[in-house]
């Protein structure tokens, strides 16, 4: 029996303290109103693994997450399309 794909409830945004990078998309996600779950990759280790498996082996924040569809330092407009194209329920 094959397992439904789990429900997309949130934009992930990994991040770490003091990148300027992240902290920029961070607000504009922030005034987009999707909801979005920060993950600081400084203390979580899992995920600082999940960010490495996306970004060649480098720890490169902001990385952002819709679903399975990974994004390595993206603008607004690249996230806003994927959410768009892989969560429309969530815009």
């Amino acid at each position: 029996m094959n397992e439904a794909p789990s429900e997309i409830t949130a934009v992930e945004l990994y991040w770490r303290p003091g990148c300027p990078f992240s902290m920029t998309l961070q607000a504009k996600l922030q005034d987009s109103g999707l909801p979005v779950a920060e993950i600081n990759i400084w203390e979580d280790s899992e995920a600082a693994a999940r960010v490495r498996s996306v970004a060649g082996g480098s720890e490169v924040v902001p990385t952002v997450f819709v679903g399975e569809h990974a994004m390595v330092n993206p603008d607004l407009k690249q996230v806003l399309d994927a959410v768009l194209h892989y969560a429309p329920e969530l815009a």
